[in-house]
């Protein structure tokens, strides 16, 4: 019973809408501006870079506290199933009708409560790639798909490395229509 809890919580933490919520209070509804996505990079394309910055740091903690609930109310592999919890609130939100944001941020979160150093690496191939080639959504997916590749290569855990895994192949079918847009040549750069 209190894991179950813990897991709801946990869910309905990453559900609040940060980015929906900001917008909301400045009069605009952030799903019919840009991608339509509620996240961070929608919301400092439409409202600013300080906008989108709050949003990155709330999204991002929600993920931290739920590993944490997790983690010292329940202890053992529980982190894993409160910071799962977070990522589907995030991505499916009960408070938008299931309609959320692409993880990212939350995964920021998640990650650096669970491994520090993985999280730090994986932020710097987002920070390459974005650099490079000024697509967030590229950025954002190598990101997460290196989160496993160096989970590996440094020899953490089997649960991590499944978590990973797993938070990885959500963001990649969240991402899907990036993906499309980045092959059809139409995806949105940084500055643009």
């Amino acid at each position: 019973m209190k894991i179950s809890l813990l897991v709801m919580i946990s869910y309905l933490i990453g559900s609040i809408p940060f980015g929906f919520l900001l917008a909301r209070v400045k009069g605009v509804d952030i799903r019919k501006q840009g991608s339509g996505n509620i996240g961070a990079t929608n919301v400092w394309r439409n409202m600013g870079l300080l906008s989108g910055l709050l949003v990155l740091i709330l999204d991002a903690l929600k993920g931290v506290v739920c590993v944490l609930l997790g983690r010292y109310f329940a202890g053992g592999d529980v982190q894993y199933l409160t910071a799962m919890a977070s990522l589907a609130g995030n991505s499916w939100p009960v408070f938008l009708r299931f309609k959320g944001g692409k993880i990212i941020a939350t995964a920021l979160g998640v990650f650096l409560a669970l491994d520090p150093l993985i999280t730090g690496l994986a932020a710097l191939i987002w920070l390459v790639i974005v650099a490079l080639f000024r697509f967030v959504s590229l950025g954002s997916i190598l990101a997460m798909i290196s989160l496993p590749v160096f989970m590996l290569a440094f020899s953490r855990p089997w649960e991590k490395v499944i978590f990973s895994v797993i938070a990885a192949g959500i963001a990649i079918f969240k991402h899907l229509p990036n993906i499309k847009r980045l092959l059809s040549g139409t995806e949105t750069k940084i500055g643009r």
